[in-house]
Order: C-alpha cells, then structure tokens, then sequence
C-alpha cells in the first residue's frame, strides 16, 4: 500500500512536511506531482511549492532526478520501500491548493501527495500525525483502522477529498439515511448553525429526489467544509464533499430576519456544488473520464457541465422553497443582464468557451468582456432556452433530459452526441439542431420570447452610466474611480479611454463617483471627460452615446394566457 504521512511540520512557516513510503519500488521509480485540479481548468503548477525531496531505502540514499517541471525519477535497488521526505509550502486561501498557518490548515492531495507511476490503481494511505493540541480532522476520505488515518481504493480517489484542519464548528444531518456534515471555520459567535442546517437540509433533499425520486444518493457520506473569510466566495465539487468559502457576513445569524442577500448566495453555492456530486463528479465528459494530471484537459462540454449545473443552483433553492418566485426572477434577472453586458457573447461561443476555459476563463484581463463568454453564465441561459422549448412544445423539460443522460450512461461519461441523442428523444430533430446553435453559434438566444411564453415579463431598463459609456470600473472614497475595462464598439473606447486610466471629471466638474455626471451632463449628449494616464493628464472627447438597456427585470405577468401559466406553473410553481 502507497503510505503518505502528513504533518503540519512549521505551521508559521507554512509548511507540511511529507513522508511518502513506496513498497516493491521500480528500479527507476517515477514520481510527480498534478499540475491542476479537477474542477478548476487551469494549470496551477502545485510543484513549484515542494522543496528539500530526499529519498532513501533500506537507510541508504537515492538519487533522485528532476526530469521536467513536476516529475522526479529516484534510482532504487532491490524490494526494500522507497521513502521519499519533502515539504510543501501551503499560504493559498483559496479551495483548490494548500494552507496552514497557526489556525488552521486545509489541503488538497493535487497539492501534496506525489503520485506513484505505475501504483495509481492500488490502495493508497493518508495518515495525518503531530497535529497541534485540540485540532480536528474533517474529510470525507474512507477511515482506516487508527485515528487520523483514511485508505482510499486508488491515486484518483486520495486527491479526490480535501482535508480541513484547526478548531471547527461542526453540525450534522440525514437525508435518506445518508449522513451529512457541515464543518465551519471562523464564523462569528452569533453565527447561526441550526439554520445553515436546516436549509442546507432542504436544499440537498430536492437534489436528491430530483435525480433519484426516492431513492438514495450515490454516496454514503457528505461533508461540506466551509471557510468563512473576511471577503471571498467560491466552490470546488468533489465526489463526496465540496470546499467552500464565504464572506463571514453571509453567514446565517441567530434572530436575524429572512434570509438577506449575501445568505442567499451562500445557498447558491452550496447548491451549485452539491448539484455537481451527480453532473461532472459522475455524469461528465467523456474527456475527463481518465484524468490526465500532468496537463490540460480540455472539453467543449462546460457550458453543460457548469452552465447547466449554474442553472439549477437557484432553481433549486426554489423549488426547496428557501427563496420565493419573485426573489429566483432577480436572480436569473441578474444573469441575462450579466450576458447582455457581455460584447464577447458575439465573439465566442459557449463550446469554445469551454475549450478555451484553460487558459481565458481563470486568466482574465481588460479584453476579457470583449472577447470571450462565460461558460458558466451564458450556459446557464441555454438550459433556460432548452428547457422552456421543451416545455413550450409539451416535450419534457430539462429535468427529464437530464435524468435521461444519467439512466442512459448509468451516471457515467458522456458526449455531445448523447446530449444530442437524448434531446431528440424527448423533442426531435429540430430542437437537438437548435441547440447545436445555440451553443456553436453566437447569435442572441430567444430568451424574451420564451419567457413571455412562460408568462414572465421582461423589462429593460438603463443602467448606470458606466453602461452607458461602455466601460467597467472601481469607484472608491480614496483611490478614486479607475478603469477596469473597456467595451468593444463603446463611446469610451471611440473617446480612446484605456484600462487603468483615472478618471477626475467630466465638462470641467470633479467625479467622485461617475454617476454624479448625471447631475450636469445632458442625456445623449458629447462632453468632454478628464483622466489621469502614466501621471499625464488627458482631456478626452466623448462621443454622444444612447443609454444602453443593460438592466433588466423580470416579473410574474399579471394575467397571462391559460397555456403561459400553465407552462410557468410547471416551470417555477406559481
């Protein structure tokens, strides 16, 4: 069995150290650590935080080659185990590495564990020693027979379980006889656990029943390991557990009202990432079947796989009744309105998107709105089209595709071509080749249409004059108002502002905030705007400019035809 001893080693220094024993070791012993995670497309090269490998066997040194950027080939003579010692620095906050510090400690195995060519497919053990007095270990890796020791069946599996470390707040509850755990770190004292575990309940009770009625999960445990922070948000799925990050504020608070805004994202996340233990975790591309952690491995599929998945974190939360129809059309509002805003929705489509995820959606700059989409986002708009279509012409719904994938591949790898299949099935020829073109092309999706046909209004309204003018900034009392980017074919960008530039005024009166322009500057009309650029100041003409319809609100029509509310009765319950 493939050993790994993990020990806080320096937690000021930020440093685990690491014992791996290899038994029965090749002759020329391959080791190297995963470039990338699953779940998040980019190369995140974990080597360059090893140092200080040594490897010995039998008490006696090896010689350990570095043979490219993260594999290390070590000279072994006989049966007696390899041992291989190293340390890896862990100061990255996010979900998707590794941290320790004098108050916790959190890991991935992509950011620690070496892979063992040629053992990948063996048994694997983690066991974790010398931990400070009073921490607590919360994964949902397998345990093994002693305390702080988990076994998994294979390499994919190890890494497959992020492990959270410190002093935690810790709640429990069952959903169809399957244990769940939630595990919280730094949250405030008033922080309100009865509640996150009440709603999380709910929430993963209807996931579980919209993909298996009533039957169970393909789990047997669940743990959420939840990080709250000062400022931050995000997920990263696993196969039985999800790493999360929160702003502290978002959390519940005991006698607080209803839940607010920051709450409801909250559950947005959990939801979006405990959807994803059954659409990419199981059900995924046929391109990440076997993984590849040496490299990329690029799909076409992530505007299903995460836009799908994107639409039915929200529709969830309704349909587990944690927020109202009114509050789910603000959310979806704000989706359509991000898209719109979005001048590359004409440039990339959402299967390029998805190709391209490795090295755009994780490495944006100021062209980033002007030349590429969001897989995510704009996915999530397509499953709103397809299932609306579907349910327009009584053919299904996006819940019976998706059911239809997962009974058809036995919850297992698929293509485009089963995607295809499977739709034609439920609504024929014309709908698959419609979808082909949503997510192939990059025309404008019906959305405004089919939602009428739901009996949902669609208002747009202007937005700010950042929209207007067609630029992304950041407004703040003391740094003032700076350019984040620049939209493609915009007043701003006719005027020659660029990204980073400092805007001062506009007609000869000082910006504070750029919407104060509104006060003197007439609507449509040219001025002149003021701007700091590698300390020169520029006075620049601005193009009169239209204002742009980048908001926009939906709303339960008040009295729509029969077969509009019907559709929308079966669509959102109202």
């Amino acid at each position: 069995m493939i050993d790994y001893r993990v020990v806080p080693f320096d937690r000021h220094a930020h440093l685990f150290r690491v014992t791996l024993t290899v038994p029965r070791p090749a002759a020329l012993q391959l080791l190297s650590l995963p470039v990338w995670i699953p779940g998040s497309y980019l190369v995140r090269e974990f080597a360059r935080h090893l140092s200080r490998l040594r490897a010995t066997q039998g008490g006696r040194e090896c010689r350990i080659e570095q043979i490219d950027k993260c594999s290390w080939q070590v000279g072994c003579g006989g049966a007696e185990p390899l041992r291989v010692v190293y340390e890896a620095y862990a100061f990255d906050t996010s979900v998707r590495a590794a941290f320790l510090d004098a108050q916790r400690g959190f890991f991935n195995g992509t950011s620690l564990c070496l892979r063992v060519h040629g053992r990948e497919a063996g048994p694997q053990r983690l066991r974790l020693r010398a931990l400070p007095a009073g921490w607590q270990v919360a994964t949902a890796m397998p345990a093994g027979a002693r305390r702080h020791e988990f076994v998994c069946a294979d390499y994919d599996e190890l890494v497959d379980h992020p492990v959270a470390l410190g002093r935690f707040w810790r709640g429990e509850f069952s959903v169809r006889g399957v244990p769940h755990e939630f595990v919280v770190d730094g949250a405030w004292p008033g922080f309100d656990g009865a509640r996150l575990l009440a709603d999380a309940r709910r929430l993963c009770e209807a996931q579980i029943g919209f993909w298996h009625g009533r039957g169970k999960p393909p789990f047997a445990r669940y743990v959420f390991l939840l990080n709250a922070v000062d400022d931050g948000y995000g997920g990263l799925e696993h196969r039985a557990s999800t790493a999360l990050i929160c702003a502290r504020k978002h959390l519940p608070r005991v006698g607080a009202a209803p839940a607010g805004d920051g709450f409801v994202t909250l559950l947005g996340l959990i939801s979006h990432e405990y959807f994803h233990s059954w659409n990419v975790k199981r059900l995924k591309p046929r391109e990440l079947e076997r993984i590849d952690y040496g490299a990329e491995n690029p799909t076409r599929l992530l505007w299903f796989f995460e836009g799908f998945t994107s639409y039915y974190d929200d529709l969830l939360l309704l349909r587990a009744g944690l927020i109202d129809a009114a509050r789910y059309l603000k959310l979806l509002a704000k989706t359509i309105g991000g898209v719109l805003a979005t001048p590359g929705r004409r440039q990339q489509s959402v299967a390029e998107a998805s190709f391209d995820a490795w090295i755009k959606h994780y490495r944006a700059d100021e062209n980033t709105p002007n030349a590429t989409v969001s897989y995510y986002t704009k996915g999530a708009l397509v499953a709103l089209a397809l299932d609306l279509s579907l349910r327009a012409a009584q053919a299904g719904s996006l819940d019976a595709l998706m059911r239809r994938l997962w009974a058809a591949s036995g919850g297992g790898a698929i293509g485009e071509a089963d995607i295809g299949d499977a739709l034609q099935q439920l609504g024929g020829k014309a709908l698959r080749e419609q979808l082909a073109q949503w997510v192939h092309g990059t025309d404008e999706l019906p959305l405004q249409p089919l939602l009428a046909g739901a009996g949902v209004d669609w208002v747009a309204e202007p937005g700010d004059l950042a929209a207007t003018l067609g630029l992304r900034v950041s407004e703040a009392a003391l740094s003032g108002i700076h350019v984040k980017s620049v939209l493609r074919g915009s007043a701003a960008e006719a005027a020659g502002v660029c990204a980073g530039d400092e805007l001062l005024g506009a007609d000869g009166w000082r910006l504070r905030r750029l919407d104060d322009a509104r006060g003197w500057l007439r609507e449509g009309a040219a001025f002149e705007l003021t701007l700091v650029r590698d300390q020169r100041l520029l006075t620049l003409p601005v193009p009169a400019a239209a204002p742009a319809a980048s908001e926009v609100q939906l709303r339960l029509a008040d009295a729509p035809r029969a077969a509009a509310l019907a559709l929308r009765r079966e669509w959102l319950g109202v």
